[in-house]
């Protein structure tokens, strides 16, 4: 059995780093400051994603309730009915999953705002939102996408990476904006583990 080369695999890094870099940094500001907006303005928060985006919404959400926010991955137990004051926060790079085409409809149906973080500004899941974060990454299933980026990663992996970096720094945003350093965060954390 032989060894990876090192030098290809801090290439492949590079590689990765520069594509993120590139990626995030064609994203609206004014999008991310407008979602930071609904999430301080929510008194719930519902999150949900499907495959690896499903992934990053779930740390997405861990986050949010480290904040002091109340924040729910839709389909687990635990979570409650949506309502009219709520905000719905979705991460998908097609913008065309069944699945949560139908949680984001039943959402609308209650009232309840919705903030997509998408590679598609044209999908069925985009003409329900109120607000879009478009991530200019290829997605797993484009459609009408016009990306100024190209990947050397597979399927959605940018998308994803993107996904999780945004997310991040809108929770170190909200942190500065809402004063909420890490002591009080920490005091959120589970405890149970």
């Amino acid at each position: 059995m032989t060894l990876l080369d090192s030098e290809h695999v801090h290439s492949a890094i590079e590689v990765v780093l520069a594509e993120l870099a590139s990626c995030v940094d064609q994203v609206s500001g004014r999008s991310l400051a407008q979602a930071g907006d609904m999430i301080e303005a929510a008194p719930r928060i519902f999150v949900t994603g499907a495959g690896r985006s499903g992934l990053c919404m779930r740390a997405f959400a861990a986050r949010l309730m480290h904040l002091g926010e109340t924040a729910y991955v839709v389909g687990e137990t635990t979570t409650p009915s949506i309502t009219s004051r709520d905000l719905l926060i979705l991460g998908t790079g097609s913008g065309q999953s069944a699945v949560l085409l139908k949680i984001a409809e039943q959402a609308q149906q209650q009232g309840a705002r919705i903030l997509l973080f998408t590679a598609e500004e044209i999908s069925p899941l985009s003409k329900l939102a109120d607000q879009l974060v478009m991530i200019p990454a290829p997605s797993l299933k484009p459609l009408e996408m016009e990306i100024s980026i190209m990947s050397a990663q597979p399927m959605g992996s940018l998308f994803e990476q993107s996904l999780l970096i945004l997310c991040d720094s809108l929770v170190l945003t909200l942190m500065g904006h809402m004063g909420v350093g890490v002591g009080k965060m920490r005091k959120h954390h589970a405890n149970l583990e």
